[in-house]
């Protein structure tokens, strides 16, 4: 499918649904799976293949049957229910939009939307995700296949804050990162540094977060300080979600600046062209004896 034209008519679809997303996510108090989907979609991007990554494919049959995966198929269908209402609105868009407006209405940062993302259903190999029973090393190749940095996997992990584990879908035991579920805070990370949490989940990719050096310089940051979490998630979140995406802005700002440097190419031209007829006509006057 071409990339659909972002015009004035598709900004006004854009801010319609998410209206309809706000709408939805808080009556079925459903922004963990949203946000779960959004990340899910975006994450199986391979930066040197280009290949995966926020385009929507997250729908097929074939990917919604990935390990990973499980339950994701209960997001996908609310966010039909949105896509009935707006047709235009490409599914990759969709999701991605879902997974913000999931993190602001449940009282975390803006993230900055650009439109623009191209629908494909052609669905990557199976394992490009996070496996949460894993440490560091699988984490790093993981992230930094997708060209996210250490500070992006522990900004992005504090997404944990919202919703918890169900044991039938990824076989951990059912309960949440942290006291408040449906709550964006820096919470996860104050969790993190306690010794003991009880009633609170902690898996091995969360645990490394604090064994490793790396890792555990931010973990402090976001414990102490949550606007630098919530300045930091947004960042994170906005660079995942526009993985292999070109914003139509973008490219307009590269054809603009090209523009402009040609003109300044064409002036200094012309300037030289001018100074170098003036010096040559100059030198062909005969010189005058005082």
């Amino acid at each position: 499918m071409a990339a659909p034209v972002v015009d004035a008519d598709y900004r006004k679809e854009i801010e319609k649904a998410r209206r309809d997303l706000r709408a939805l996510i808080s009556s079925k108090q459903c922004a963990p799976i949203m946000l779960r989907l959004a990340w899910h979609n975006a994450g199986t991007y391979d930066a040197k293949t280009k290949t995966g990554g926020p385009n929507g494919s997250i729908r097929s049959g074939v990917e919604l049957k990935h390990n990973a995966n499980a339950g994701l198929e209960i997001a996908v269908g609310f966010c039909e229910e949105v896509k009935a209402k707006h047709p235009k609105i490409t599914y990759a868009d969709l999701y991605q939009l879902a997974g913000i407006v999931a993190v602001e209405v449940t009282g975390g940062p803006s993230i900055d939307f650009v439109p623009g993302r191209k629908d494909s259903l052609e669905s990557p190999e199976e394992g490009r995700l996070p496996d949460a029973r894993q440490g560091a090393k699988h984490l790093r190749d993981v992230f930094y296949r997708m060209g996210l940095s250490d500070k992006d996997i522990v900004a992005l992990s504090g997404g944990h804050t919202l919703g918890k584990a169900h044991k039938e879908r990824s076989g951990f035991e059912s309960l949440p990162w942290t006291t408040d579920p449906l709550k964006f805070d820096n919470s996860y990370f104050v969790e993190l540094l306690k010794s003991d949490s009880k009633g609170l989940l902690k898996l091995p990719t969360d645990k490394v977060l604090v064994e490793d050096p790396e890792f555990r310089r931010y973990v402090e940051l976001y414990a102490e300080d949550e606007d630098a979490f919530f300045t930091d998630y947004a960042a994170s979140h906005k660079k995942l979600s526009e993985l292999g995406f070109i914003p139509p802005s973008s490219g307009i700002k590269r054809t603009m600046l090209t523009k402009s440097a040609l003109t300044v190419v064409v002036a200094v031209g012309l300037l030289l062209w001018l100074c170098y007829s003036n010096f040559y006509e100059k030198s062909q006057k005969p010189q005058l004896d005082n």
